[in-house]
């Protein structure tokens, strides 16, 4: 079993930056892939970015290619989002999940998931 904790959201203005970060605990945590996802209102969860248990691959929706790094201190046990130039369409509650996915893209392949932090971007 694997606990994870999100933290780091907040209240902030088009083109800042947050940056999230995800505490894991539990047996072997850090063999797990890990992603980010994101739900607005009203709308489904949507995936972010992914890494590998190594941490030597990397993958991000479009939409925040360039703005978004996702990265891992597996001696600390945590995965975070670095979050830059944020907009108001990023504004969502972000959860972080882990798993070995074979489709990382899609939410159901991961097995645990944190409780959400809110991020909410003003324009």
């Amino acid at each position: 079993q694997v606990q994870l904790v999100e933290s780091g959201g907040g209240l902030v203005q088009a083109g800042g930056s947050l940056r999230l970060s995800c505490t894991a605990s539990g047996r072997t945590s850090s063999s797990y892939d890990m992603g980010w996802f994101r739900q607005a209102p009203g709308k489904e969860r949507a995936f972010v970015a992914h890494i590998r248990w190594s941490g030597g691959s990397t993958y991000y929706v479009d939409s925040v290619k360039g703005r978004f790094t996702i990265s891992r201190d597996n001696s600390r046990n945590t995965v975070y989002l670095q979050m830059n130039n944020l907009k108001p369409e990023d504004t969502a509650v972000y959860y972080c999940a882990a798993g070995r996915p074979n489709r990382i893209v899609i939410s159901t392949e991961y097995d645990y998931w944190g409780q959400g932090t809110q991020v909410t971007v003003s324009s």
